[in-house]
């Protein structure tokens, strides 16, 4: 369970305001939009992804003490890896190889009827 920044009390992760000092815990009022904040005299920009490679543009840059975009460069963004399931690769498969898959077919049918004039 998260904690407010102002008291260190917990609070439910969808709060979006701190119910015992009423600090905004959510940016815009948003449960699914977090605001990020800086701890005591520093700024978010400092350690910053957005900011380190100049794609920043939020208007507080570079003495950001709030931000919703913030995303710490020392910690990677996770890769997320998925597969599908084999039902979902085969039909993948067919669609891409359906011109190859007539052709053998194709073949295949011209061999039993070789094979059956003999």
């Amino acid at each position: 369970m998260p904690t407010c920044p102002r008291c260190h009390q917990a609070v439910d992760s969808q709060a979006i305001t701190c119910p015992y000092c009423r600090t905004a815990l959510k940016a815009y009022g948003h449960p699914g939009i977090p605001l990020y904040r800086a701890v005591e005299d520093e700024y978010l920009c400092q350690t910053c992804t957005y900011d380190e490679d100049n794609t920043c543009n939020f208007p507080q840059r570079p003495y950001a003490k709030e931000c919703t975009l913030y995303h710490n460069r020392l910690h990677p963004p996770e890769r997320l890896r998925y597969r599908l399931s084999w039902q979902a690769t085969l039909r993948g498969w067919l669609q891409r190889h359906t011109g190859l898959l007539i052709v053998l077919g194709l073949l295949g049918v011209s061999l039993i009827v070789a094979m059956a004039n003999r």
